[in-house]
């Protein structure tokens, strides 16, 4: 295949370093609204979902920086947008008929889900205060031109009682292969839950940790029903530098005692994105989550866990099919014809670009 320099937004949220990106990967904040005067988007009628979408969108118009926002109904968007944004946490249900972005893609709006809108905003790592701080200032601003269904009982109103209070849902995207691989991680989760707090897969269940995909798993509050926006956060900032600290015992364990066994994990997720030719994204994850241990064990080094994790996003399909429609490749005559292979070509290619500037610790 000719070789073509893919040149990557180096400042998109998810490329950015933060604090604890050894264990989590990103933050979200999430707030749940509802318009006053209009039905649950379960109980619409006629054109109510039009209206709402016509009113948040002429809301957004009068922001301050209005330009800084882009709309778009979702029921104009093709299969590879709609792909690039379900991978980047930005689609909920397949009854949302609007989102609107900021340009930098870092906080959105998502209409007529569940709930009318839901407001959210991301970070790399373990990061709250900055997600929270712009989801509440548009929250707030937006306020000025529409009315948000509420009582003085039960706070913002919702179809779902656990998305009534404050409204607000907080999420972690965390990595956690040595708690994983020593089996220990059913035990974790359980624990977790306990706690209140609800654990899923990130990219489906995998074979090489014997669990999540990847090692990847999203730690989310369940309600936004008890306690006011500054304790919900506090609790799971609590949750989030506990799984910190846990993973990074766990993982001191295994450089004191199993050094051999976690480096040959390594040097084959290494091997396998240095010369592989062809890779499906359940490869591709496995590898990035292996390189990322071994980097956060300091078995390798020239390269940083917020590139890795960027890797997370950027070998996805929608993002490689948008490459694929942007730019130009000249592929290998016995797979130019078919749209899987070139796209585990092109994967192979993305992770290939990151791990040449990989260096193994001596």
């Amino acid at each position: 295949m000719g070789r073509k320099k893919i040149n990557e937004n180096t400042d998109v949220w998810y490329n950015l370093k933060a604090s604890d990106q050894d264990v989590v990967v990103s933050t979200r904040i999430r707030l749940s609204r509802n318009l006053a005067s209009f039905p649950f988007t379960s109980n619409f009628k006629n054109d109510d979902g039009d209206r709402v979408q016509n009113i948040v969108f002429d809301a957004f118009s009068k922001l301050n920086n209005p330009d800084s926002y882009q709309s778009m109904s979702l029921k104009n968007l093709d299969k590879n947008g709609s792909k690039i944004l379900a991978e980047r946490g930005l689609l909920g249900s397949s009854s949302a008929t609007g989102l609107i972005t900021t340009t930098d893609g870092v906080s959105a709006c998502l209409i007529n889900d569940d709930d009318h809108l839901k407001l959210s905003s991301f970070a790399s790592g373990l990061e709250l205060e900055a997600p929270f701080k712009r989801v509440k200032a548009l929250d707030d601003e937006l306020q000025q031109y529409v009315q948000f269904a509420a009582s003085r009982d039960f706070g913002y109103l919702s179809p779902s009682v656990y998305n009534t209070g404050s409204g607000m849902k907080s999420s972690l995207c965390v990595h956690l292969p040595s708690l994983s691989y020593s089996n220990e991680i059913v035990g974790f989760i359980k624990e977790i839950q306990e706690k209140g707090f609800g654990v899923s897969d990130v990219f489906g269940v995998g074979s090489l940790f014997n669990a999540s995909l990847g090692a990847y798993y999203q730690i989310f509050t369940t309600s936004s029903l008890k306690g006011n926006e500054v304790e919900q956060l506090g609790n799971i900032f609590a949750v989030g530098k506990y799984i910190c600290e846990f993973e990074r015992k766990k993982r001191r364990d295994y450089a004191d005692n199993k050094p051999t066994v976690v480096h040959n994990i390594v040097v084959r997720a290494y091997s396998l994105a240095k010369f592989s030719i062809l890779l499906n994204l359940r490869d591709c994850i496995d590898i990035i989550s292996c390189l990322k241990w071994g980097l956060d064990l300091g078995f390798i080094t020239g390269i940083e866990d917020f590139e890795l994790n960027s890797l997370l996003y950027r070998v996805q399909s929608g993002h490689l099919g948008y490459l694929l429609k942007t730019s130009t490749f000249s592929f290998e005559e016995d797979i130019v014809d078919n749209p899987e292979l070139k796209e585990d070509r092109l994967r192979a290619i993305v992770l290939k670009s990151t791990v040449d500037k990989i260096n193994f610790a001596s």
